[in-house]
């Protein structure tokens, strides 16, 4: 998926982070919003009280219902119609209690009754809830198509080109063809664009910027920034720019999948066995330092620049600790969400940024200074603060580990050598003293 939003809510001195973080990358849009805005005025309805908010207000409503009646709402965004479904379950809710659909989550499960709290997550685990989904994703599909029908059949199109003064009447398909044809600007094929109207106009909006419709820099007037799209070859969109995901029919398809998750699907079915894959080359995954924004495809490199940089040893910790593998990822969510939420996790000091808490924690020595066990090995922190932490994927079990050096820590188990099996029978102590308890006798 190509976006996560963070949402974080104060309330009672206490924080809340709805949805994990994301480190910085391509800014996304939600393909289940449509290209209208009209529906952003539509009133949605708390499942649980007579609270209210306008569509475009959802994050207001999450919010409600996080602190008010402590329910979660899993993957919003991949819900199709949002007032829809939250109708339907203000209905059933009604019915029955929330806990015959909800997963009830406790808090703090290790601490302090009073400090315990139950959380209920609404998510498609539950069938009734997946069905619902479904059946919503296949409505708006069926409405997308009708959709998209209407345009081919609208004959009172009229625009004129955006790259020259030519005016085009009747199809859409003219007009799209001409900026391919003569102007070397392709969006795909007609038929495979829904909201044409409307993707024109966020086209011809990002031009009167003076900004490029490919890398979207900004240039000081047209003539500029006509030259740069003609040498560098940007007369094109970028289809890692998820804000053109609503205007292609591809990404309506299936419930959850970008249309590059649905041409990955069709290119692998194509595949032959015999393929070569030789010259494919895998991605790095750069993982984050803690306390910086120093990045590096090298985990080693991340360990060392934490400990010279910063004094924070992960493997001593490790080491002292003997963290297993999941109390690991803990510790790294747990220290993670602190510092997000300036706040020293070594003895809780709230401060205003992120640079003086971290000012603090260097200056103060907390840097390798970890509060009690039972505050940061809870299960909330199973669930990663930021969701694409390359860090997390490079921890290593200390079980598993412990499996390979045997009872005996490091020391060395060496095999016997059993190649020459006749003579080392013949050799053996045990056979001497045999043949002497035998003579004995």
């Amino acid at each position: 998926m190509a976006a996560c939003m963070e949402r974080k809510i104060n309330s009672d001195e206490q924080e809340w982070i709805l949805e994990p973080l994301c480190f910085p990358e391509q800014p996304a849009t939600d393909i289940g919003t449509n290209a209208s805005s009209h529906h952003d005025m539509e009133v949605v309805t708390c499942v649980l009280c007579s609270h209210f908010a306008p569509l475009s207000e959802k994050d207001r409503l999450l919010k409600h219902l996080v602190l008010e009646h402590k329910l979660v709402i899993a993957d919003v965004k991949l819900i199709a119609d949002f007032p829809k479904y939250m109708e339907y379950w203000k209905n059933r809710i009604s019915e029955k209690p929330i806990t015959d659909f909800c997963s009830v989550i406790k808090t703090n499960s290790q601490g302090p009754v009073e400090k315990q709290e139950h959380y209920f997550l609404l998510c498609d685990v539950l069938p009734e809830d997946r069905v619902l989904r479904e059946h919503l994703q296949q409505k708006r599909l069926e409405e997308i198509l009708e959709q998209q029908q209407r345009e081919r059949d609208d004959d009172s199109f009229q625009r004129i080109c955006m790259f020259c003064n030519d005016e085009f009447t009747g199809n859409r398909s003219s007009l799209l063809n001409h900026m391919a044809r003569e102007h070397s600007f392709s969006v795909g094929l007609p038929d495979n664009i829904v909201y044409c109207v409307e993707f024109l106009d966020h086209l011809q909006s990002k031009l009167d910027n003076l900004q490029c419709l490919y890398c979207e820099k900004t240039f000081r007037d047209k003539m500029t920034l006509k030259d740069h799209m003609r040498k560098k070859q940007h007369r094109r969109i970028n289809g890692n720019n998820s804000e053109y995901d609503c205007f292609y029919i591809i990404n309506y398809l299936e419930l959850g999948k970008t249309w590059e998750e649905v041409q990955s699907e069709d290119d692998r079915e194509m595949e032959d066995e015999d393929d070569d894959w030789s010259d494919w080359q895998a991605h790095p995954v750069c993982a984050v330092c803690l306390f910086c924004e120093q990045q590096s495809e090298s985990m080693e490199k991340i360990y060392t620049h934490m400990e010279e940089s910063h004094g924070f040893d992960l493997h001593k910790l490790k080491t002292e600790l003997n963290l297993r593998f999941y109390q690991q990822v803990k510790l790294v969510n747990y220290i993670r969400r602190e510092i997000h939420q300036c706040r020293c996790y070594g003895c809780q000091e709230k401060f205003g940024s992120k640079p003086e808490v971290i000012r603090h924690v260097m200056e103060a020595g907390h840097v390798m200074q970890l509060p009690e066990t039972s505050t940061w090995d809870q299960p909330q922190y199973y669930f990663p603060t930021y969701e694409n932490d390359a860090l997390l994927c490079a921890l290593s079990d200390s079980d598993s580990e412990s499996e390979h050096t045997g009872p005996w820590g490091d020391v060395p188990v060496i095999a016997e050598d059993i190649s020459n099996l006749k003579v080392l029978k013949q050799t053996s102590v045990l056979s001497h003293l045999l043949k002497n308890t035998d003579s004995s006798s």
